[in-house]
């Protein structure tokens, strides 16, 4: 059974929730202050969950007003994780602000406020009851030659594009050198990203993890510990 370890977040029961129903064994991994290697050692895949804002200063901006929350012993944790586990080539799948600091910690950049600079944008910090997290805001429309694709293919059929629920204000804006756009909403906001040469590095801007109970993205998970079981730990 791979050994998948989650970031701490204040709302981990759905990541938990979407590994166990995948059939992995969750680790979580919350001491900011542990060394990455070490907090690495005996996991078989990296599930980065959400939160506030990546301080714009890890890529090198000044903060927009409308960042008012940021974690800065999480940023430089997760970020640790992230240079570890691809050098160490172990599956990671990113949500949210998940899919944010992968795109930082790999030399990308943000769009700090969507509503503000982004012209033309949907709603993406689409506010629902704390009971319908589920609740679809808008689409994304999948690049066909993409790992994201090719996992949501049986949902998808012959379709290009599938709804999403949303809860950001932020968003990838510079691609991270060797990453792809995998899907983008209407607005030309990116949705999604991956790195065609990892064993298995996906980043999606929604949460799939709200939907275990129905299943619309268990692809994404089942994928995810597939590549974890096949994650062979580097000789030490």
């Amino acid at each position: 059974m791979p050994v998948i370890g989650i970031t701490a977040c204040r709302k981990l029961e759905d990541y938990r929730q979407s590994v166990l129903h995948v059939g992995g064994e969750v680790r979580v991994l919350n001491e900011p202050s542990m060394n990455a290697s070490d907090a690495l050692n005996g996991i078989d895949g990296l599930l980065l969950t959400g939160g506030d804002d990546v301080a714009p200063a890890r890529y090198g901006e000044q903060p927009h007003p409308a960042v008012v929350e940021v974690e800065p012993e999480r940023d430089e944790f997760e970020m640790a994780l992230i240079v570890e586990a691809r050098r160490r080539d172990v599956p990671i799948f990113a949500i949210c602000r998940g899919i944010q600091v992968l795109n930082v910690a790999c030399g990308g950049t943000l769009v700090q406020d969507i509503g503000s600079q982004v012209s033309g944008a949907l709603e993406h910090s689409f506010r629902v009851p704390p009971h319908e997290p589920y609740s679809l805001a808008h689409e994304v429309w999948l690049d066909k030659d993409t790992l994201l694709a090719k996992l949501m293919r049986e949902r998808l059929s012959d379709a290009d594009a599938c709804e999403v629920n949303s809860r950001h204000h932020q968003a990838v804006k510079e691609l991270a050198p060797g990453f792809q756009v995998s899907a983008t909403a209407p607005d030309g906001v990116i949705e999604a990203i991956e790195d065609p040469a990892a064993r298995f590095c996906l980043g999606v801007q929604w949460h799939p993890e709200n939907f275990w109970r129905t299943g619309e993205f268990r692809p994404l998970f089942e994928g995810f510990l597939e590549a974890a079981q096949t994650h062979t730990p580097p000789r030490t």
